[in-house]
């Protein structure tokens, strides 16, 4: 084997490696990036108007809910809150 082959198999050894351990740190960030987050929930009744989260019956969109408390939009909170909270369900009534 020449000097030249053997310098470019160790090359491609090296940036294989190299390209091998940059996939695999941006994999591990994407899973801590998913792990960090805390579990959230739906939370029907408890949304000021206009402070609605998505869409509801009567409305398309986020922030467009027109009375406190309706019924049928939601705000996402953390997972637990929801019971915890006068008038709030996680099911829409």
């Amino acid at each position: 084997m020449s000097a030249t082959s053997l310098k470019t198999i160790t090359l491609s050894a090296i940036f294989g490696a190299a390209a091998m351990a940059v996939a695999g740190s941006a994999a591990y960030a994407a899973d801590s990036k998913a792990m960090d987050k805390p579990a959230t929930e739906k939370c029907y009744g408890v949304a000021k108007a206009g402070k609605n989260d998505c869409a509801a019956a009567g409305h398309s969109c986020a922030g467009q809910s027109t009375k406190d408390m309706d019924k049928a939009s939601w705000v996402s909170l953390p997972a637990g809150v929801c019971a915890k909270l006068a008038g709030g369900s996680l099911t829409k009534m």
